[in-house]
């Protein structure tokens, strides 16, 4: 097998990981924000690691902030939005008349 076959496996091994990984993550939010956060309690146990205390921080899962911006839809309570101005579409003035074909 030449370096060059197996550096494009590699390349597409990584490819298939990652896209498996952002799959996963729109398919179980939560079964990988807890798997994020157990891996970065895991690094942050490390004090003498710089870089495993930074992915530590990095791997932390992002938490809802608890207002209607943030988007989670978690409460319930945000509802739908109301229509913006400029998405209202004005009723026609006049009627619609139908006239039938003369032959």
């Amino acid at each position: 097998m030449s370096s060059g076959l197996l550096l494009q496996y590699a390349i597409l091994g990584v490819i298939v990981l990652v896209s498996v990984w952002v799959v996963f993550r729109k398919l179980a939010p939560q079964l990988t924000n807890r798997w994020m956060a157990a891996a970065s309690i895991h690094f942050g146990r490390q004090p003498d690691s710089r870089f495993a205390q930074a992915l530590s921080r990095r791997l932390q899962p992002k938490q809802a902030t608890g207002n209607c911006a943030d988007g989670c839809s978690t409460c319930g309570a945000c509802g739908p939005k109301p229509p913006n101005a400029a998405q209202v579409i004005p009723a026609s003035p006049l009627p619609l008349n139908f006239r039938q074909r003369e032959s």
